[in-house]
């Protein structure tokens, strides 16, 4: 072989990802899965466990951008999570996984709020992943719902 090609083999065996979208499609399918089962036990802390926890991680809904886990974490408090408030059962179907490198990913996929048999609301989101040690984090979620009919 010319040495070119060797060159060409080499660089693309380091470029490679080491992890494959079929891994992180598996690990980020069984994340979504146990935080739903978090919020629908109550868990609150144990669904936000999955978002980084710093100062730079983003939410967008509604049209705006909110960063920061501890802000993300006072509005889900507050607004799903205060004592004496129903919560709705959540449900995420449609995910979808892209690895980006062997510690970024993105996902897509659609979340549904159910008090008992009604839907309450629903939509697509995205999210942005990044896998820190053996575990991938949320560092950007961007939710939209569904309009209402």
């Amino acid at each position: 072989m010319r040495p070119t090609v060797w060159v060409c083999l080499a660089l693309a065996g380091c470029a490679a990802p080491r992890g494959s979208t079929a891994d992180a499609q598996g690990e980020i399918a069984g994340m979504l899965a146990r935080a739903a089962g978090d919020w629908n036990r109550g868990d609150l802390d144990g669904f936000m466990a999955d978002y980084a926890r710093d100062s730079l991680t983003g939410y967008v809904t509604g049209g705006h951008v909110q960063y920061g886990w501890q802000p993300l974490y006072d509005g889900y408090r507050s607004r799903y999570f205060a004592p004496g408030r129903a919560r709705d059962s959540l449900s995420f179907d449609e995910v979808a996984v892209r690895a980006l490198g062997p510690a970024a990913a993105f996902a897509t996929a659609r979340f549904a709020l159910h008090r008992g048999d009604s839907l309450v609301a629903s939509g697509p989101f995205t999210i942005v992943l990044e896998k820190r040690g053996a575990r991938w984090l949320i560092v950007h979620d961007h939710s939209h719902s569904d309009p209402r009919p």
